[in-house]
C-alpha cells in the first residue's frame, strides 16, 4: 500500500511538472504599446482584440499609448526596444510602414511579425451641394477639366491618398489633391467647401454620411457595402473595371511582435489571436463599426505589410515627401 502511494505521488509530481513545463509562456501579463492616441481606430481595435485574447492566454494584456514622432515612430521604437520575449506587443497600422522613409525608423518593416485584425474600407464621397450623383458623374467631369476638382485624402502618402491615386490611374481622372494632416481635417474641409471630394474610410465617414454632410459615391473595393440607414454603396469597380489593376489598397490594423521573438511565444500568441478573432465580441464590433476582418498573421501578414511598405514608401519618395530614399533601407519598388 505504501509503495502504491509513493508511486501515485511520483506520478502526480511528474504530471504537475509536465503541466508547469508546458506553461512556459506567458507566465505574467503582456503589455500592448499602441503607437497612436487613445480613442482612435488603432487604439480601439487593439483594446478589443487584447481583451478577447486575454482569456486564451491566461494573463491580462494591458494596453498603453506611446504617441509622437513620424508615422508612430515613438511607439514603434519604444515597443521594439523592450526585450524580444513576447511580453511586449506593439499596436499599429499600415501607416507605420512610412516611418522609415520619414526618418523616424532606421530599418525595414520586416523586423516585425504583424497580426492583422482588419480595417475599414475606403470610399469616395462628395459634398451634397455638388452636381455629382454617381462616381461616373464625378470622373467624367474630372476628365473634361483635369486638375480643377479639389480632392482631400488625408496627408501625402497616406492610405487614403494612395486610394485616390489608384482611382485616378484606374479611371483616367485627374483631381487637384489637397493634403491635410489627417482624415478628420480632410473631411472637415469637404464639409466647409474647401474641397469637393474626400477619400477616407467608411468607419470615419459613417456619421457624416448618415447626417447628410457627405454624399457617398462609391466604395474603393470590389464589392458594394451595406450601410444602415443608407442602403448599399456601390463599388467603383462596377463603373470602372480598370480599378482592379490598382485596387483595393486596404487598411491593416492590429499589432506586431519582433520577428526574432521566440517561436514558442509567437505560436501561443497566434493561437490566442485566432481564437479571439472567432469570438462574437470581435465579429459584432467589426460589423457595427464597418470593419472587414482579416485575421492574418505569420508569413501571410508579413507579405501584406511588405507590399504596403513598398507602395507607401516609394509613393512618398516620388512625391518628394520622404526624407530617406527607400532604396537605402532595402525597400524594393512596387
Amino acid at each position: 500500500m505504501k509503495r502504491i502511494l509513493i508511486l501515485s505521488l511520483a506520478a502526480l509530481l511528474v504530471m504537475s511538472g509536465s503541466a508547469f513545463a508546458a506553461k512556459k509562456f506567458p507566465t505574467r501579463n503582456i503589455t500592448n504599446v499602441v503607437v497612436w492616441g487613445a480613442g482612435g481606430g488603432t487604439d480601439t481595435c487593439n483594446r478589443i482584440i487584447s481583451a478577447e485574447m486575454a482569456p486564451f492566454l491566461g494573463v491580462n494584456v494591458n494596453v498603453i499609448n506611446k504617441t509622437g514622432g513620424v508615422a508612430g515612430s515613438v511607439g514603434m521604437n519604444h515597443g521594439f526596444s523592450q526585450k524580444h520575449d513576447g511580453y511586449t506587443i506593439t499596436g499599429l497600422s499600415e501607416s507605420n510602414v512610412t516611418a522609415g522613409v520619414q526618418g523616424g525608423w532606421d530599418q525595414k518593416f520586416d523586423v516585425w511579425d504583424p497580426f492583422i485584425v482588419g480595417g475599414s474600407p475606403d470610399l469616395i464621397s462628395v459634398t451634397p451641394d455638388t452636381p455629382y450623383k454617381t462616381l461616373k458623374d464625378l470622373v467624367e467631369a474630372a476628365k473634361k477639366a483635369p486638375g480643377t476638382i479639389k480632392a482631400a485624402a488625408s496627408g501625402a502618402g497616406s492610405i487614403h491618398h494612395l486610394n485616390l491615386l489608384a482611382l485616378e490611374k484606374g479611371s483616367g481622372a485627374k483631381f487637384n489633391f489637397i493634403p491635410y494632416k489627417g482624415s478628420a481635417p480632410s473631411q472637415n474641409a469637404a464639409m466647409t467647401g474647401e474641397v469637393s471630394v474626400v477619400v477616407t474610410s467608411l468607419a470615419e465617414q459613417q456619421q457624416l454620411l448618415r447626417g447628410g454632410k457627405l454624399r457617398p459615391l462609391a466604395m474603393l473595393i470590389p464589392d458594394s457595402f451595406e450601410v444602415e440607414g443608407l442602403g448599399a454603396i456601390p463599388s467603383g469597380f462596377d463603373a470602372y473595371p480598370g480599378l482592379a489593376d490598382y485596387l483595393p489598397i486596404s487598411q491593416a490594423i492590429g499589432f506586431a511582435v519582433p520577428h526574432d521573438a521566440p517561436a514558442e511565444a509567437k505560436a501561443v500568441l497566434i493561437d490566442a489571436f485566432n481564437k479571439a478573432m472567432a469570438t462574437d465580441k470581435v465579429k459584432t464590433w467589426a460589423k457595427e463599426n464597418y470593419y472587414l476582418l482579416s485575421g492574418k498573421s505569420g508569413e501571410d501578414a508579413r507579405k501584406i505589410f511588405a507590399a504596403l511598405e513598398s507602395n507607401f514608401a516609394w509613393t512618398l519618395w516620388d512625391l518628394g515627401a520622404a526624407k530617406v530614399n527607400p532604396e537605402t533601407l532595402g525597400i524594393p519598388k512596387p
